[in-house]
């Protein structure tokens, strides 16, 4: 399949499942403006592929102007992976930057037994540099509406803390540098779906961890869980999204933010 009926695809096809999505995330959370340099990230994955795809339509279509450079961190991947994803973004038309990092190698000599903390924090700061020398004040990540979930679900089972994943964050080590999610809202099956129609093959999993790895584990857990409660209530997952932004203050113990801590007993009997 050529790619510009790839791009008519997302613009016709799945106009409602992800165009719009797309479009609402960008809206409602402001996650684009005026002169904005974005860094793109491409993992080689359905997910960060689409992204790229909706990134360079919203360029083409939108009404702001801004830039976008199209980055894939090489962490430490094999050549025939390197070689799928410099394959596919020829076939998708994205101009790619492959720039290498010794992250596997490294995250495994830290931290043998639990590699994937190590690595994801090694990612995020190598990701933040590689903007900051392009110019770019912002990063995009292809995180969708089910990894959305998923976290709020594994922050509450394992971290024992209501947190969910932010449509956008200020980095803490970068000044003047942020981290946005344009498909917060767009639902993994949808992807899914538009990859299928369209015959592309990604990259599954090309983590040289995922053997160790008990967050993948937790992860896939999670997400069979929210499967399973989703055939007893269709609504499940919209659900769980939406009551992150719909917690009543009056009826939880405590909270904290920064470094304020306030729990219920301090003004119960006023």
């Amino acid at each position: 399949m050529e790619y510009k009926d790839i791009e008519r695809s997302i613009i016709k096809k799945f106009r409602k499942e992800i165009w719009s999505k797309f479009v609402k995330a960008i809206n409602d959370y402001e996650l684009i403006k005026e002169n904005d340099k974005i860094m793109v990230c491409i993992s080689g994955g359905k997910d960060s592929f689409l992204l790229a795809k909706l990134m360079q339509e919203i360029l083409r279509h939108g009404k702001l102007k801004f830039e976008c450079f199209y980055v894939v961190m090489n962490p430490g991947y094999k050549k025939e992976v390197l070689k799928k994803i410099v394959d596919n973004s020829k076939l998708l038309n994205i101009p790619i930057e492959i720039f290498d990092t010794d992250i596997f190698e490294v995250a495994n000599k830290l931290n043998p037994e639990h590699p994937c903390y190590m690595c994801a924090r090694m990612r995020r700061g190598y990701l933040y540099s590689k903007a900051k020398e392009l110019g770019c004040n912002k990063i995009a990540l292809g995180h969708h509406f089910d990894d959305v979930i998923e976290t709020t679900l594994l922050n509450m089972f394992y971290a024992s803390e209501v947190k969910t994943m932010m449509p956008k964050l200020h980095s803490d080590n970068f000044e003047g540098m942020e981290l946005i999610r344009p498909m917060y809202l767009i639902k993994e099956m949808d992807i899914i779906s538009w990859t299928k129609y369209n015959k592309l093959e990604f990259i599954n999993c090309a983590c040289a961890f995922t053997n160790k790895g008990l967050e993948l584990g937790k992860r896939n857990e999670i997400k069979e869980l929210i499967k399973e409660l989703r055939k007893k209530n269709k609504d499940i997952d919209y659900n769980i999204f939406k009551s992150m932004s719909n917690i009543n203050l009056d009826a939880i113990l405590a909270y904290h933010s920064d470094e304020k801590n306030y729990n219920f007993l301090d003004d119960y009997d006023k």
